[in-house]
């Protein structure tokens, strides 16, 4: 396993007559001082690095390194980090996928044998994102949808068949089965990983990476993984480490208990809050404190789930008692509980009440403050208590309504605030079902049960459940231009509230089945009732989404919806009931009963007895059979052919999988890095430009660039599916960049859609065919920014897309940490202002050309590079900005074009 053990750390560990191989922890701490103190996150890594030490890639000087990171609780020092395995979804799967395939391709024109792109670590793929809520409120809306999603992506499921056969150490979970996360947290995960290496029984850390930002959720359960870009997985995958900086590591000490009525919702929606505000973006997050122990795991995946929201790389959990009933419920073997246990406990890896390890700073929270809440009506970070949510959305309609000459002002605000809407009194009648109805601003046209972040968690589903029992009792229902969907993270959730006695209800009130997938929350909401999209469209009204879902950046959930607000499950439901976010709902009823009576929320929230008794009926049984024949998928799925050979055969005609350009010129030497000379401004963007506004990954509006290009190919707009679908073909995806109907290019006066100046001649038009006139001209592009570029989603696609486009660097303020590593992994040079400069402050207009010099082979993590920008009267600017490629490795990374090109030219050479 180790090719040096320097510190003699090798140990065995007998487990109920099993014997394991590992680097022992404890060992360590006789030549390593006080790492017994160390965060149980950066233990974790520290054990990674004894096992792969091999005096290259890891050394004794970055082992040490980890304790010295007690001396100041911060490193500068770059490490590089094995995870135990790979975590993928179908929407930055495929497009991995299509690199692998893209890279054998490469090998083989190069006279290599193609299986050496294969995957060296254990690569999970779940099939979760594609399946849109097109059928709602009615029993045969899941078969429907599944129907339809099979329909619709069947080259891109023969596609992954196809890779499930070709590569080794790559196994595919069909769709229809559950979301990656929940599949992770309730099957695949082991806490403490066991395999046989030359012969001998190895026990380590589980621990992992994952193309999905909310690959964290797996933090609950004590293993240690994150999200990074496909592209980075890529390269772990072919066994690249993970090239990090050694974090600092912020403490949340949790005390107290939740209160009566408060859910787990509520409280990972404060924890989001608190940790914004912090400023943890590119750091561990540790829970610890005696709160623990009353916490259930669900409840603590919850809030890992949530990291990418508060800007963490992770929140951990350690390990302890509840951890193991957990490992029990969900029906992992007696084996794998007491590997774990014997392993955490011998590491110092277990939780121990009063445990305080070094952090690098710390929070408190008495859970027994927190309140009901919800997110919104942009950002996942804007708790707002229930009772002034009607407030928060009249603030977002003033600023929606507000006249032109407060346009700047408005564009100013963090974020933006979308397009102006009706006046504030607009208002339109629909016919629904042969009546009439009102539909006002803050109408609740989406309320989806829908998400890993709760749909894994029993408590609040059981919630959910109850609360629509007790609205039918008292003869509530849900308002009919609602549309209303419940989408689970795996079947055991629909095992459970049958035996409940719950299915019964939430389908009454219209909360059907749709599927198990990332629905709503991904953005496959699917349309709007008719007469109701017409309603909105026709009468410019600004209305709402409420999902319990992490994600509710503008443009993402549904393209109609202004205002979308995170809650929980049977917030959700008590939304549907009430119709409007304007609508207090501690104060003001949702309805009227039979007698005409007034109904308070209050009136039917379920006690916390009532679901503790409903969350008892959960068996570990459900788990066993659900994950008993996981892979084998159903009768759609085991029906679809597969192409066989080394080499993926190429379909010209697809329209969702193509060979991508990438590795065209592979064989051909590099180039030396050059400085950027000639350059304009593709699109000047604010603030909080997140990966969905680059890369969309819903609807493909038929007036759009990848719409016509489609369209071009006889595809009909009733059949475009969605950008996240259509990933493995970069004809669609590099139109795709920055076409989110939300986006903000300044060089418009902030006018929303991706169009942009083309500035040598004046002339408005898209952003991509602004790019493909530069590309012809052979100028390169730069794009200028604001604080937080590229926040939310791993979405390796926003930067894929950019480098297509012939972008060579991004100007921003600050970069969200996964989108600065996937620039990097593309060839794209992050740059960040320094010294309070940014684009406004500087007088940037977008119509500048742009010099950046400094750029050479002899380029250095963090440096320091010179930037002029000359106007068109011939006036210019000077200014230094960072460098933000942070590590040694990264360096190798950009010189060879990106990480992918690094990987195959080690391997050609």
């Amino acid at each position: 396993m180790t090719q040096a053990n320097s510190l003699s750390t090798l140990d065995t560990l007998d487990v109920s007559g099993e014997r394991y191989q590992y680097h022992s922890l404890k060992r360590a701490a006789a030549e390593l001082n006080g790492v017994e103190h160390l965060p149980k996150s950066l233990k974790v890594l520290l054990e990674n690095l004894l096992r792969n030490e091999d005096g290259e890639t890891v050394t004794l000087d970055d082992i040490r390194a980890v304790s010295q990171w007690l001396e100041q609780r911060r490193s500068d020092r770059e490490i590089q980090y094995r995870p135990a395995r790979v975590l993928m979804q179908d929407f930055t799967g495929v497009p991995a996928v299509v690199d692998l395939a893209a890279m054998r391709d490469a090998v083989a024109r190069a006279g290599g044998d193609p299986e050496q792109i294969n995957p060296l670590s254990p690569v999970d793929l779940v099939i979760d994102h594609s399946v849109m809520v097109d059928r709602f409120a009615s029993d045969s809306a899941f078969h429907d949808n599944v129907e339809i999603e099979m329909q619709r992506n069947g080259e891109r499921y023969a596609f992954l068949r196809w890779g499930q056969k070709a590569f080794q150490n790559f196994r595919v979970v069909p769709p229809g089965t559950g979301i990656c996360h929940q599949v992770n947290l309730e099957y695949l995960a082991q806490t403490v990983w066991a395999a046989e290496v030359d012969g001998e029984q190895w026990a380590w850390p589980d621990t992992l990476v994952g193309t999905d930002s909310h690959t964290t959720m797996i933090n609950g359960l004590g293993v240690l993984g994150w999200g990074v870009g496909g592209i980075e997985a890529e390269a772990a995958m072919l066994g690249q480490p993970v090239s990090m900086l050694i974090p600092e590591v912020i403490g949340f000490k949790l005390t107290g208990r939740l209160r009566e009525g408060i859910t787990a919702t509520d409280l990972v929606l404060t924890v989001t809050q608190m940790l914004r505000s912090k400023g943890v973006v590119g750091k561990f997050v540790e829970f610890y404190g005696d709160g623990l122990a009353d916490l259930p795991l669900a409840d603590r995946a919850t809030i890992a789930n949530m990291a990418p929201e508060y800007g963490a790389t992770c929140g951990f959990f350690p390990v302890d008692d509840e951890t193991l009933r957990y490992l029990r419920l969900s029906g992992r073997p007696d084996a794998v509980v007491q590997r774990v246990e014997a392993y955490c406990k011998a590491q110092g890896l277990w939780r121990e009440p009063g445990d305080e390890p070094a952090f690098t700073d710390s929070l408190h929270l008495d859970m027994s403050t927190v309140e009901a809440s919800l997110a919104g009506p942009r950002r996942p970070q804007d708790r707002v208590a229930l009772p002034d949510v009607p407030e928060a959305f009249d603030a977002l309609l003033a600023l929606q309504v507000a006249p032109a000459d407060t346009e700047q002002a408005r564009l100013e605000s963090e974020g933006g605030a979308g397009t102006a809407v009706g006046g504030p009194n607009a208002h339109a009648t629909v016919q629904l079902d042969g009546k009439e109805y009102a539909l006002d601003h803050g109408a609740v046209v989406i309320a989806a049960i829908t998400s890993c972040t709760n749909t894994s968690n029993p408590s609040v589903m059981m919630a959910a459940g109850l609360l629509a029992k007790k609205a039918l009792e008292r003869g509530l229902q849900r308002k009919p231009w609602v549309k209303s969907s419940l989408a689970p993270g795996s079947k055991v959730v629909t095992d459970y509230l049958n035996k409940a006695g719950l299915t019964e209800s939430l389908d009454a009130l219209g909360f059907n089945l749709v599927g198990y997938g990332c629905t709503t929350c991904i953005g496959n909401s699917g349309p709007l009732p008719d007469e109701v999209a017409r309603a909105v469209s026709e009468h410019d009204l600004a209305v709402s989404a409420v999902l319990s879902g992490n994600r509710n950046f503008e443009g993402r959930v549904h393209p109609q919806v202004k205002a979308n607000w995170l809650a929980s499950p049977p917030l959700v439901v008590a939304y549907a009931l009430a119709g409007n976010t304007r609508i207090n709902l501690r104060d003001e009823p949702l309805g009227l009963d039979q007698d005409n009576r007034p109904v308070f929320l209050k009136d039917i929230w379920p006690t916390n007895s009532e679901i503790a008794d409903a969350v008892a009926l959960v068996e570990d049984e459900m788990f066993r059979t659900r994950y008993a024949d996981v892979f084998t998928g159903d009768d759609h799925w085991r029906s679809i052919s597969v192409s066989e050979g080394k080499t993926y055969a190429w379909d010209d005609a697809s329209t969702y999988v193509k060979n991508p350009p990438y590795f065209d010129a592979i064989d051909e030497p590099l180039e030396p890095l050059q400085p950027v000379t000639g350059a304009r401004v593709l699109a000047v963007f604010g603030d909080s430009i997140t990966t969905d506004h680059i890369s969309p990954a819903g609807n493909i509006k038929a007036s759009s660039p990848a719409g016509e290009y489609l369209q071009s190919l006889g595809v009909e707009p009733a059949d475009f599916n969605s950008y996240g679908s259509r990933r493995g073909n970069h004809e669609v995806m590099m139109r795709g960049t920055f076409a989110n109907i939300r986006i903000r290019n300044r060089m418009l006066g902030g006018e929303e859609g991706g169009e942009t100046i083309h500035v040598p001649s004046g002339e408005r038009m898209s952003i991509y065919d602004a790019a493909m006139r530069y590309q012809q001209d052979g100028t390169p592009l730069v794009v200028l920014a604001g604080k937080e570029y590229g926040t939310g989603s791993s979405r390796d696609w926003a930067a894929k897309g950019t480098n297509l486009l012939g972008v060579k660097a991004v100007l921003a303020e600050s970069f969200e940490r996964i989108h600065r590593s996937n620039l990097v992994g593309m060839g794209v040079l992050p740059l960040q202002f320094v010294d309070g400069q940014s684009v406004a402050e500087l007088g940037l207009t977008g119509h500048e050309q742009i010099e950046i010099t400094g750029i050479s082979d002899d380029l250095k993590p963090g440096q320091r590079l010179t930037v002029e920008a000359t106007g068109d009267d011939g006036q210019s600017v000077s200014f230094e900005m960072l460098c933000r490629i942070d590590t040694v490795n990264e360096i190798a990374y950009f010189k060879a074009g990106g990480i992918l090109h690094h990987v195959l030219r080690e391997m050609l050479d």
